[in-house]
């Protein structure tokens, strides 16, 4: 919520007051808190319910002269929704009502804006007639553009659908089961399009589209949440997935086992990469598709969240010309990410780095990258075998997935070899218990891994926030999280912020901090837009060494690498939420306890 002069607060505060909104005692007890707590008036007024964003909207349209509209109800022809494309409502926050006296009449957010306002004018050539909506009214509009192309999308399919796999069952009775039946342009080509250009578009990591015994559902993986999309009928579950089958180079008429295939779309002059995953299921076969869109991911350390003393660790362990840097977190963690950095790091003329990766997810100049293929015996274990025939002096393993791979990626590092790699577990802490549970012998462990990562990834706030004080249980969470690592006095703060890398930090122990939270929208619902790690690594040192040898639990080695000052996932994510980064709900989503970061 934007700032207001001193004399439009006044005239805000009068309205609220004649419209019985806010008693004066009341609007004078909020002005003092405000001012307290250098937070916006008019945004405390609206998040402590006082007003609510409606009502606010209309006092502001009153006072701007502008018409007002409440739009949280309102339903929207399709007819009307055509006067005004999606894509520029969506930017502008503008959405359509009609058409009157030869003008479009639209209601906008920033409605008062004149200078949007006149190019808007512009660029649909058409004079507007404009009203104030406020941000909830207009995403339910929004949201109506969406609805719409749904509908459009099932009735396209429940019409060709069924006529297209009949056309298709014919021609792969008579021709086998590769040929591509279904034509560009049928309904659902159409539907499978819009699908994946809306995942594209709204940089979503995954599609799901899940049969149940009546639909067939769509969600998508958006800032690491799962949202429906869109629910087809039934009867557009054979045809889709042979659509996608067919893109693949899969086995149509195959639906008993699984099926991993991969193809490549292009949306807004970008190529992104799908890698296809079909099972069957008991209402039919499922199918999620991953999205890997190399070009707005930033590889560099910093820019992906690391900091501090878990920056150093990490930077430390690329000096070394040995041993074995590994990576943890569970699927979707960013684990891969990570690994791409690490060799954009140690990348030069002067080294041969070689990878083995079950799928490349980026290309990279001056890396060797081989891609696993198990159908013809390019396992993990037998390409690192063959890696280590090449003079590699880098390799990087994709994932350790069992005791052969372990073995192998341990005999290379004792060799000589720097080797990075990936896998499944809870903690940082966790992995060397997990290499002991594989088979590999203590004593090797302690002698090869230098460097351990523990990650996940969190919603990013978006660029339109506020700052608020926080209320008890955050404030109880952070002072839980940070207590023994904030700094204690003034002159402490410059000294510990410069350690840890983030900035001027708060003192611990305090009533309330102050903390920023996204503006929900439809760019950043929510509030979020993007996701950034939080991590946890820390270096295998004489104390951590004598812990493997004896068999120690992953418990054990977290309570001595605290006490070495590693920052735990949980507390970098406290230190995130401090800072601006993200919030500290979604930190307790996602590191729910230091035990489980």
């Amino acid at each position: 919520m934007s700032v207001l002069s001193d004399t439009t607060q006044k005239r805000v505060e009068q309205e609220l007051v004649r419209a019985g909104l806010i008693t004066p005692e009341i609007l004078t007890q909020l002005k003092s808190k405000a001012d307290k707590n250098k937070t916006p008036f008019m945004s405390l007024l609206v998040s402590e319910g006082h007003v609510s964003d409606e009502q606010f909207t209309k006092i502001m349209a009153r006072i701007n002269g502008i018409p007002y509209v409440n739009l949280s109800n309102a339903k929207i022809t399709g007819s009307i929704l055509d006067l005004l494309p999606q894509d520029i409502a969506e930017h502008y926050m503008t959405v359509p009502l009609g058409e009157m006296s030869n003008k479009l009449v639209v209601a906008m957010l920033d409605a008062q804006n004149i200078q949007a306002v006149d190019f808007l004018s512009h660029r649909l050539n058409k004079p507007l007639k404009v009203y104030a909506a406020s941000e909830a009214g207009i995403r339910n509009v929004l949201k109506q553009y969406q609805l719409r192309l749904s509908n459009d999308i099932v009735g396209d399919v429940e019409s060709g659908a069924v006529e297209e796999q009949k056309q298709e069952d014919s021609k792969n009775s008579k021709s086998g089961s590769n040929i591509k039946t279904i034509v560009q342009d049928s309904p659902i080509s159409k539907a499978l399009s819009t699908i994946l250009e809306y995942a594209a578009t709204n940089r979503a990591s995954d599609i799901h589209m899940e049969p149940t015994e009546s639909s067939y559902k769509i969600r998508c993986r958006i800032d690491g949440i799962l949202r429906e999309i869109l629910k087809l009928p039934k009867s557009a579950e054979p045809a889709l997935v042979s659509r996608v089958k067919i893109l693949s180079n899969l086995k149509i008429d195959e639906h008993r086992i699984p099926q991993d295939g991969e193809f490549t779309i292009k949306v807004a002059n970008k190529a992104i990469d799908l890698r296809i995953a079909i099972s069957p299921s008991i209402w039919g076969e499922q199918v999620v598709i991953r999205l890997l869109d190399k070009s707005g991911t930033s590889l560099r350390l910093e820019d992906m969240g690391y900091k501090g003393r878990t920056l150093r660790a990490v930077r430390n362990a690329l000096t070394q010309t040995s041993g074995m840097v590994l990576t943890s977190g569970p699927t979707g963690s960013g684990k891969s990410t990570s690994m791409y950095a690490l060799l954009q790091e140690v990348k030069s003329d002067s080294v041969n780095i070689i990878t083995l990766e079950d799928p490349v997810e980026y290309k990279i100049d001056g890396i060797n990258q081989i891609q696993v293929n198990s159908d013809v015996g390019l396992t993990f274990g037998s390409g690192l075998r063959s890696i280590l025939r090449q003079d590699p002096d880098i390799i990087m393993v994709g994932e350790i997935r069992d005791r052969e791979t372990a073995e192998l990626a341990v005999q290379a590092s004792l060799t000589g070899h720097l080797v990075f790699s990936t896998l499944h577990t809870n903690s940082a802490a966790g992995i060397l218990p997990r290499l002991l549970d594989m088979g590999v012998e203590p004593f090797l462990i302690a002698s090869t891994v230098r460097t351990v990562i523990g990650q996940r990834l969190v919603r990013r706030i978006g660029e339109q926030q506020e700052t608020y004080q926080s209320d008890a249980v955050e404030t109880a969470a952070i002072n839980s999280a940070l207590d023994d690592i904030l700094p204690a006095t003034e002159e402490d703060q410059e000294k510990v912020s410069k350690d840890l890398g983030y900035g001027d930090l708060p003192l611990r122990g305090q009533n309330a901090y102050t903390l920023t939270r996204g503006i929900d929208s439809v760019d950043a619902p929510g509030g979020y837009r993007g996701r950034i790690g939080i991590y946890e690594a820390f270096e295998v040192s004489p104390k951590v060494q004598e812990l493997i040898l004896r068999r120690a639990t992953s418990a054990e080695i977290q309570q001595v690498v605290k006490s070495e000052g590693m920052i735990s996932m949980r507390e970098d994510g406290m230190l995130k939420a401090l800072t601006g980064a993200t919030s500290v709900s979604e930190i307790n989503r996602v590191a729910a306890s230091n035990s489980a970061a």
